[in-house]
């Protein structure tokens, strides 16, 4: 009687999975690594660097992490009514590229840049690439064009594509066409969820980031749930990492003058894949110098009671038990005490940062339910 085969019988399934996984690895030997395991460090979702957007507030609901930002490798999309504060926070957006070493695209596609504000909020004109092109698929072709040159040139350098704005953009088919009504123009819908398709795996592991403005439009004979919407179809709401809009929430005026020197801005992060999405950060911006990050700063310790305000001066003691009393003009100097301002920022940050706990953990009892269709604006 012929002996039979011995058959060695594993219980441990990732015995299996290992074998799938040098399998799969084998079979895509041309693109990489494309199977591994979540423990051995490879996370898909690890992101390799922050930008910051001239708000720490902002930084910080976003990426739900000190010293955050947008993310590298990702697409982020800024939408807004007119003059809520889009292309300035792409503006400091690109300039905090050019301190981390970056390069600096701006695509414009509404010829209305400021060359003296820029200069203002901190951007190097002298280093910043300005593209001017009309259409969508000019937009998309260059940003083809952007990233095939890095790839063969330095893959490693970080860049920022700012393309502002989306809903500035026409089509060739439209440029082409008179003015009468043609129909449906779903033409630039279909152009950019074409181009989202491709954009979204090219750059998921390059240090490129991609910004998009959008404008925002008001849904006809919406009487419930969220009112706004943005040209140019879903597909860049879909692709995008993250999406935050923007609103104006009022005028700065200077001293007892009619003059308006600047706004309130409150930006919400209406969808976010790199932290706790619906969360929100108010700060000034002043039509002078961009965004005041540093009176934000004293806005938010104040309202978490690090601060105290007694009349116009704010009180403060430090974890060494040093005493501090100013005025808000005077915060500016004091945290050039690079010491103090990194506790006064782990203050905000301790405030700020939602930590993830285990399911069924907690209960939360002091909670109020809305309807999830409607976004506060």
């Amino acid at each position: 009687m012929a002996k039979k085969k011995e058959v060695k019988v594993t219980s441990k399934s990732d015995d299996l999975a290992s074998v799938l996984a040098d399998s799969l690895n084998t079979a895509y030997k041309d693109e990489g690594k494309v199977a591994f395991f979540l423990s051995e460090g490879d996370d898909p979702s690890l992101i390799s660097d922050w930008i910051p957007t001239g708000s720490s507030l902002l930084d910080l609901a976003i990426s739900n992490r000190p010293n955050g930002g947008i993310p590298v490798g990702r697409i982020t999309e800024l939408t807004g009514l007119e003059q809520s504060g889009k292309s300035l926070i792409s503006g400091h957006i690109l300039a905090e590229t050019q301190k981390k070493g970056g390069v600096a695209v701006l695509i414009d596609t509404e010829t209305s840049v400021s060359v003296e504000y820029l200069k203002a909020i901190g951007v190097d004109t002298d280093k910043l690439l300005y593209v001017h092109v009309d259409t969508v698929e000019d937009i998309f072709a260059t940003i083809d064009n952007i990233i095939a040159t890095i790839r063969k040139n330095n893959k490693d350098k970080l860049v920022t594509i700012v393309t502002d704005s989306v809903s500035a953009a026409s089509t060739k088919i439209e440029m082409a066409a008179d003015y009468a009504k043609d129909g449906y123009a779903t033409t630039k819908a279909i152009l950019i969820s074409k181009a989202m398709r491709k954009l979204t795996s090219t750059i998921g592991r390059q240090q490129i980031a991609l910004v998009f403005t959008n404008q925002l439009r008001q849904k006809m004979g919406v009487m419930f749930g969220d009112p706004w919407t943005t040209s140019g179809g879903k597909a860049l709401a879909f692709h995008a990492s993250v999406r935050i809009r923007l609103k104006s929430m009022g005028q700065i005026k200077k001293g007892a003058t009619t003059e308006v020197i600047g706004g309130k801005c409150e930006a919400t992060i209406v969808k976010n894949r790199m932290g706790p999405p619906q969360r929100k950060a108010s700060f000034e911006i002043y039509f002078n110098r961009g965004v005041d990050d540093v009176g934000s700063w004293i806005t938010t310790l104040k309202t978490h009671k690090i601060f105290k305000q007694g009349g116009s001066y704010y009180s403060f003691t430090d974890s060494k038990g040093n005493d501090y009393k100013f005025m808000a003009k005077e915060f500016p100097a004091l945290i050039q005490d690079v010491d103090l301002k990194n506790e006064l920022y782990q203050h905000i940050c301790d405030n700020m940062v939602m930590e993830y706990q285990s399911a069924n953990s907690v209960v939360d009892e002091d909670v109020e339910f809305t309807d999830n269709a409607e976004i506060e604006d």
